[in-house]
C-alpha cells in the first residue's frame, strides 16, 4: 500500500470518517515528529474550497498546538484573520490555537488582544472560553499582568452566567494580594445574576478560597 503523498489525505474527511480519530492521530504524529512541512501544508489548506478540509485542518492545528505549541507558533499571523471567519468552526478553532501558542509567543498574542477580544465579544462560547484562557495565561507574565488582569476582570463582569463559575475558578490561579479586592468585588456583584444554586456555590467556593489564601490582605 502506497504512503499518502499529502497530509490532507490523512484528514478525517479524506478518510471518509465521521469522527475526529484520524485528525487526532495525525496531530499526535505531526507533533511527535516535529513535522514542519506537514504544518505548513495544513495552514495552506485553511482556505481550501472544501469546508470539511478547512475544519479538519484547524482541528489538527490546534491539537498540534496542545501537544507541541512551538511547532505552530510561527503561524500565529495566519490564524488571526480566521477570528473574523464566517465559518464558526474556523473561528473558534483559530482562537483555540492562539491560546495554545500564548506561552510561546506571549508578546505577539498580547499585541493581538484587540482582535482577540473583539472576536470573543461576537463569537461562540468556545471562542469566549479560549479568549479568557488566553488572558489568564498572559496574566502570568509580569510585563502583561496588570493590563491583562484588568481585561480579565472586565470579562468576569460581563461573562454569560453559565460560564462565570468556570472563569472564576480558572482566574483564581492569577489572583494576588494586589488584585484580590477588585476580583472579589466583581464576583460578589455577579452573585445575584446566578439563579442556579450549583453554579452560585462554585463562585462562592472561589470567594472562600481567596479569603483563605489572602486572609489579611
Amino acid at each position: 500500500m502506497e504512503e499518502p503523498t499529502s497530509v490532507i489525505e490523512l484528514l478525517s474527511s479524506s478518510q471518509n470518517s465521521r469522527d475526529q480519530g484520524p485528525n487526532e492521530e495525525l496531530a499526535a504524529r505531526i507533533a511527535g515528529e516535529n513535522d514542519h512541512k506537514a504544518v505548513k501544508e495544513l495552514v495552506a489548506h485553511l482556505s481550501d474550497k472544501s469546508k470539511a478540509i478547512q475544519n479538519d485542518c484547524i482541528k489538527v492545528i490546534y491539537e498540534i498546538g496542545e501537544r507541541n505549541p512551538k511547532l505552530i507558533a510561527n503561524y500565529a499571523p495566519d490564524l488571526l484573520p480566521l477570528l473574523k471567519s464566517k465559518n464558526n468552526r474556523l473561528q473558534w478553532g483559530a482562537m483555540t490555537a492562539i491560546f495554545t501558542i500564548s506561552s510561546e509567543r506571549p508578546e505577539w498574542v498580547y499585541a493581538a488582544l484587540p482582535e482577540i477580544l473583539a472576536a470573543a465579544e461576537l463569537g461562540s462560547v468556545i471562542t469566549k472560553d479560549n479568549a479568557v484562557n488566553t488572558l489568564i495565561r498572559l496574566c502570568t507574565y509580569e510585563a502583561y499582568a496588570d493590563n491583562c488582569f484588568d481585561l480579565l476582570n472586565e470579562q468576569i463582569l460581563k461573562s454569560p452566567v453559565n460560564q462565570l463559575p468556570m472563569y472564576a475558578e480558572r482566574a483564581f490561579t492569577v489572583i494576588t494580594a494586589a488584585n484580590k479586592s477588585i476580583f472579589v468585588k466583581s464576583l460578589n456583584s455577579r452573585l445575584a445574576d446566578i439563579e442556579k444554586e450549583s453554579k452560585r456555590q462554585r463562585v462562592e467556593a472561589v470567594l472562600r478560597k481567596i479569603q483563605k489564601h489572602f486572609p489579611d490582605s
